[in-house]
């Protein structure tokens, strides 16, 4: 047989299955095991990414439920404020009014109390002139009647300059 530029077919098949040979082992000992690195490491970073994206969703779901909490909370709040206000309001009201019934009744109570102080000093006036006029008369059958009248009159002075300041 005779090959032009000196080809040989056996080693050309020979170098071919070397070839094939170098590509399987080659796509065995390093393309599977760098695939597979590949596919965990996607898978992984994958898996994270779905984790974030999770917590995130729940994040954003517990910050919505925490608003609503917050709004319910201040809306709470505003309210206790308001049943406060009317409380005291109620309450000062309540005190107020207590108060001007104290104040009426110790007024009544002044009143009556002044009523009774006069009476009780006009009831010691009549008695204390009823006195003075017994021990005029009694001066006036004991002894003489000008020095008598004269010392009359002077109590009855000296009494009016006592009482007035």
């Amino acid at each position: 047989m005779n090959v032009p530029l000196n080809i040989d077919w056996q080693q050309i098949l020979l170098h071919a299955l070397n070839l094939v040979i170098l590509i399987a082992g080659l796509y065995l000992l390093l393309f599977k095991p760098v695939k597979r690195f590949m596919d965990e490491r996607t898978q992984k970073y994958q898996s994270m990414a779905d984790d974030a994206a999770a917590k995130t969703r729940e994040a954003e779901t517990l910050y919505a439920e925490y608003q609503n909490q917050l709004k319910g909370a201040e809306d709470e709040i505003q309210q206790k404020h308001a049943e406060g206000m009317q409380k005291a309001e109620a309450d000062a009201r309540e005190v107020l009014d207590e108060a001007r019934a104290q104040a009426k009744r110790m007024l009544v109570q002044a009143k009556e109390n002044a009523g009774h102080e006069r009476d009780r000093i006009l009831e010691s006036a009549r008695n204390e002139i009823a006195q003075m006029s017994i021990n005029a008369a009694h001066k006036l059958l004991d002894g003489s009647t000008s020095q008598t009248l004269d010392q009359f009159l002077d109590e009855a002075e000296g009494r009016k300059s006592d009482e007035q300041p």
